[in-house]
């Protein structure tokens, strides 16, 4: 990390200085010509980021900016923060709102797509703006708070529907808010009886670690049970500085969880995010989530093959402990939803048998409990005790547990749960009326 008293732009900063996170924020690199004077732009890259910013927002902030070198044109952090003329080139199967947050939004800033979860996108500001940000179309426009009225609005439709249990406050970035705004938030949302779980994604620790102040961590505290993702990339981001703002969200009893997104030429390697899950870990962060880049506009250049996040997860299955590998997953272009993605490890079965192989390529053969399919029976219709005609027994209710599973038999439910025996994805087609003669 460069000393920044050795940049122009920050030389005269004290130590107090640099170590607050709203002084952080103002000055934040958002000019080329700023940019020119710590990256070291050459004229067809300052001219990529002019064409860029005609567009969209550029900020970096000085902590960040100094991790990156200079001399280095595919440096990891430079990849990451420094625009380039190619975001502006789209391709046909690009969105700007591919995972449909909006289409699934029933009141503004609220995001409601799984049965038992809302997001909820507080602010459009960040202290960086990623180069391969899924939300491009949304932040760094207003640099605002979601209007009051508008909160109370999503409060009032979390509390509506019993069926939500766990909200994340995202946006941009929540805790680009000031304490006493993270203060209202959970104290609305704690108000909703059915509200068991509150999650935070952040960026904070990875490019402004100064912001998890000791008031922030004994705010979060009080509302627990209270989750926070972070999202680093690539090992260098683990400063210091990083570690012990993990540190101290630890230290408050707040579970922590990385989400990292696949991207070309900066973690597309097993070697890269083995190192990166493994300092997780020290740092006592769960890598929770590696995500293949999204199909947002403009984001070509950082895509990988799907294959290349499946090679990555067999290179680190069994290489490193369980608790450092992370799930691969694809969000489902048009609201699709996370898609879990990774190696085969069933290569193939028959009645009362499974093969396996494991990370070494060992084959193995797991035998099933004698008569595995009939001493699990149709709990879903007929009487108990009942056979359906193929010696499987029905139940009104699961032998397990004693309760039925009608709240299960939605998606892929209805074919285990209930009497369905195909899906079809279609909607349904509308019928002519009959016409008069």
């Amino acid at each position: 990390m460069r000393d920044y008293r050795s940049l122009p732009l920050w030389k005269d900063a004290t130590p107090e200085e640099w170590n607050d996170w709203r002084w952080q924020i103002r000055h934040s690199i958002t000019t080329a010509q700023e940019l020119r004077q710590v990256a070291g732009l050459t004229p067809k890259e300052e001219e990529g980021v002019r064409a860029s910013l005609a567009r969209f927002r550029m900020a970096i902030t000085p902590y960040y900016a100094c991790l990156m070198d200079p001399s280095d044109r595919n440096d990891p952090i430079r990849l990451q923060s420094v625009p380039q003329g190619t975001e502006l080139h789209g391709t046909i199967h690009e969105d700007i709102d591919p995972l449909h947050e909006d289409v699934d939004s029933p009141v503004p800033g609220l995001t409601h797509r799984y049965p038992d979860r809302v997001l909820l996108l507080i602010t459009d500001q960040c202290s960086m703006y990623c180069r391969h940000c899924t939300r491009r179309r949304l932040v760094g426009h207003n640099t605002g708070y979601l209007p009051p009225g508008q909160l109370q609005a999503a409060c009032e439709y979390i509390s509506s529907h019993p069926e939500i249990r766990d909200v994340l406050v995202s946006g941009g970035d929540a805790f680009l808010l000031g304490d006493e705004r993270i203060v209202e938030i959970l104290e609305k949302l704690r108000r909703i009886p059915h509200v068991e779980i509150i999650r935070f994604g952040t960026r904070t620790p990875v490019v402004l670690p100064m912001r998890i102040t000791e008031s922030l961590c004994r705010i979060l505290s009080q509302y627990h049970p209270v989750y926070v993702n972070v999202h680093f990339n690539h090992p260098k981001e683990l400063t210091p500085e990083a570690i012990s703002a993990l540190s101290r969200l630890a230290g408050s009893g707040i579970p922590l969880g990385n989400q990292s997104v696949l991207l070309k030429g900066i973690n597309d390697c097993p070697v890269v995010m083995r190192d990166l899950c493994r300092g997780l870990v020290r740092a006592r962060v769960r890598p929770y989530y590696l995500y293949q880049c999204d199909l947002s506009k403009g984001l070509a250049h950082f895509r990988t093959p799907l294959s290349r996040g499946i090679e990555i997860i067999e290179m680190m299955r069994g290489h490193v402990t369980g608790l450092a590998v992370p799930t691969f997953v694809v969000d489902g272009p048009g609201g699709g939803g996370k898609i879990p993605v990774g190696p085969n490890y069933i290569l193939t079965y028959a009645p009362g048998r499974v093969v396996l192989r494991n990370y070494e390529g060992t084959v193995c053969v797991y035998h099933e409990p004698a008569e595995a399919d009939r001493a699990y029976g149709d709990w879903t219709a007929g009487t108990e005790g009942e056979t359906n005609g193929r010696g499987r027994r029905k139940f009104n209710r699961c032998p397990t547990c004693g309760t039925d599973h009608n709240s299960l038999a939605t998606g892929l439910g209805r074919l285990l749960y209930d009497r369905e025996r195909s899906l079809d994805p279609r909607p349904p087609r509308k019928r002519p009326r009959n016409k008069k003669p």
